[in-house]
């Protein structure tokens, strides 16, 4: 006798159906097309899960570079003492602190002045 995969079949595609959930007209109803979307959309989803980390990133940068002009240093400078006085804060953390402790994020710039000092000496 022929085995059939009745069973598991009928399991894979109601997992494709919850998954398809939401979705409009024959990219929930039909087979092929819901199965074709899904993967699609978990190439987007890879895709643009790095996509977020990147514009994070670069918002980071942003915010600590208007931070650092207002100190009068230019963001590279400011990364590069950062480096020279052994401080390890990243991006993240440091753009938080230019918005939430200002005082916090000028005693930060000053350690970073010091040790750019010492360079130039």
């Amino acid at each position: 006798m022929r085995t059939r995969k009745g069973a598991a079949r009928a399991q894979a595609k109601k997992r494709l159906l919850k998954r398809a959930k939401g979705y409009v007209s024959g990219r929930r109803k039909l087979y092929r097309t819901r199965k074709e979307t899904l993967v699609r959309a978990g190439v987007f989803a890879f895709r643009d899960r790095r996509v977020k980390r990147r514009e994070f990133r670069r918002l980071w940068i942003i915010r600590i570079s208007a931070a650092c002009e207002q100190h009068g240093l230019r963001y590279s400078l400011f990364i590069h003492g950062l480096n020279k006085a052994n401080i390890s804060l990243d991006r993240k953390q440091l753009s938080e602190m230019a918005i939430n402790d200002p005082a916090g994020f000028s005693a930060v710039v000053e350690q970073v002045k010091a040790a750019l000092a010492e360079v130039a000496a």
